[in-house]
């Protein structure tokens, strides 16, 4: 399945303090959506609160981007938390970003799992019914920005949420459509031109070459561009460029 427009995602806020990750502003001049840091992986109140107010400046939807209570391990560590606690700890977070949200005049649009948390949900049911409970817990039938065919939208489904197939344009892919563990070589492109030529690929056919060769496909409404790598900023202004160029609307979800 291919899309006339897609949009742009990107994780920003993950700062902490004096110290900042990503460069928020200048993404923000590329990207449609947000997934901003709640707190629990990075970001910090004047974090949340100075990224609302500059995506609200341009227009750029804001997701709260929901994730382990694992500041030291950037949420990259999976975790056992009981249902019943991460669903508060997910509502807990959507809720401190939606009061930054409507200080600029805005709304959380959707939620993200980040890390660990999101490649959890592919598979786990009790986990992705947490994190379905948690987006229930907050009164607002927010969607899920997820991978195609995962637990999580399959959960979300049957309690009534919208959810938002992603793909990744930095991310390899096994043959089954999931992500490639960071922890294996390749599992991150940090050929550019192999990055821009894949991101019009799913947005305009809706598939991507496996790591180990294959075609995979990858019905995505959302394409996301990670902030934290090297050259991201000028990455992520080609990938957008170039998928004008083909053809492709970029515009986001919500």
């Amino acid at each position: 399945m291919t899309w006339a427009s897609i949009d742009l995602n990107a994780d920003l806020g993950e700062g902490f303090g004096r110290w900042r990750l990503t460069d928020d502003e200048q993404l923000l001049s590329v990207v449609t959506s947000a997934n901003v840091a709640c707190g629990f992986h990075a970001g910090d109140a004047a974090t949340m609160r100075r990224v609302c107010a500059l995506a609200a400046e341009r227009g750029v939807r804001i997701g709260a981007q929901v994730s382990y209570r694992d500041l030291a391990g950037f949420g990259r560590r999976s975790m056992d938390v009981p249902v019943e606690e991460l669903a508060a700890e997910v509502a807990y977070q959507i809720g401190a970003l939606e009061v930054f949200a409507r200080a600029a005049g805005t709304r959380v649009s959707y939620v993200k799992p980040h890390g660990a948390l999101y490649n959890r949900v592919v598979r786990d049911e009790q986990q992705a019914e947490a994190v379905v409970e948690g987006v229930l817990l907050t009164g607002e039938r927010l969607p899920l920005l997820g991978l195609p065919g995962s637990t999580l939208h399959t959960v979300a489904e049957k309690a009534g949420l919208p959810v938002v197939t992603e793909a990744f344009a930095d991310r390899a892919y096994s043959p089954d459509g999931t992500l490639v563990p960071r922890g294996q070589e390749g599992a991150v492109l940090t050929d550019s031109d192999a990055v821009v030529e894949r991101s019009v690929s799913m947005a305009r056919f809706g598939v991507v070459t496996s790591h180990c060769g294959r075609p995979v496909g990858v019905r995505a409404r959302s394409l996301c561009l990670h902030g934290d790598t090297e050259g991201a900023v000028a990455l992520a202004r080609r990938v957008r460029a170039q998928l004008e160029e083909s053809g492709v609307r970029v515009e986001a979800f919500v």
